[in-house]
């Protein structure tokens, strides 16, 4: 496989993820750091930040839309739940650096 291929590979599996994290509304954040120590918005800091290196700016509303398939604020208004007492304890027991 030639690189054109493997970053062709790696879009795509890209776009599903993203697309799946959009169908998955159920899942919270939190619950996605907890399990897997990223989350939609680390996603978008990701996006965020491989346009910048490219010389393409974008903000960070921006590429949280990209992510969320929405502005974000929507998104916090349609989906977002308060996380519980558990969930925030284990989040403050696992998180990752800079969170």
């Amino acid at each position: 496989m030639d690189d054109a291929q493997k970053e062709k590979f790696e879009a795509a599996a890209f776009r599903r993820l993203v697309a799946h994290l959009r169908e998955r509304t159920d899942v919270q954040n939190i619950d996605l750091m907890n399990l897997a120590g990223f989350c939609r918005n680390c996603l978008s800091n990701w996006y965020r930040e491989a346009a910048e290196a490219e010389g393409e700016p974008i903000s960070k509303d921006k590429s949280r839309e990209v992510i969320y398939g929405m502005p974000y604020a929507e998104w916090q208004a349609r989906y977002q739940r308060e996380a519980s007492p558990e969930q925030k304890a284990a989040f403050e027991e696992n998180k990752p650096q800079g969170h």
